[in-house]
């Protein structure tokens, strides 16, 4: 692996949360949240997204994995599920990144059965070129080309989660 190179710096980074958490204010003014982080890439992300929301936020995790190394396997397993109900609820599904558009649709399908009032999708950052599957994101950070990125809660093999921007590897 190469060196890390600064994609979107953390000044970058913090402001457009704010205004991502303005808007998911905005939009359920009033109502309760739960925010569903897929573990471990969110945890960042989704931290820093809560804290700028002024509105009362539950949270809970997820893991799921459909990746080995640097590869999509296709297949999703969850290896952590959501703790409490969210029947009735208003969700927002936090990732860190979405690729193929797989993890996403699976995740939301299987949160569907559990009978919130709404689901919605909240990302850090999307590749639109990978998508393969149809998936409505109503929350997107940034629109980024198909480079292998890490920081902010993005890794390469466990490594670079802790880095304070968004930086791509060569």
């Amino acid at each position: 692996m190469g060196e890390v190179n600064v994609l979107i710096n953390k000044a970058k980074l913090e402001k457009r949360i704010e205004e991502m958490a303005k808007q998911i204010q905005k939009d359920y003014e009033g109502k309760e949240l739960v925010f569903i982080g897929i573990l471990k890439g969110s945890v960042i992300f989704m931290s820093e997204l809560a804290k700028n929301v002024k509105a009362n936020v539950a949270i809970d995790f997820m893991d799921v994995s459909s990746y080995e190394g640097t590869e999509s396997t296709g297949k999703v397993t969850i290896n952590k599920d959501i703790r409490d109900s969210i029947e009735g609820k208003e969700v927002i599904i936090v990732e860190d990144i979405i690729d193929t558009g797989r993890t996403l649709t699976y995740v939301r399908d299987y949160l569907k059965q559990k009978n919130p009032n709404s689901i919605k999708i909240a990302t850090m950052l999307s590749k639109p070129s990978r998508r393969i599957m149809e998936l409505e994101v109503e929350y997107i950070g940034f629109a980024i080309e198909d480079k292998f990125v890490v920081g902010y809660g993005l890794d390469y093999n466990e490594k670079y989660r802790n880095l304070p921007y968004i930086g791509y590897i060569e």
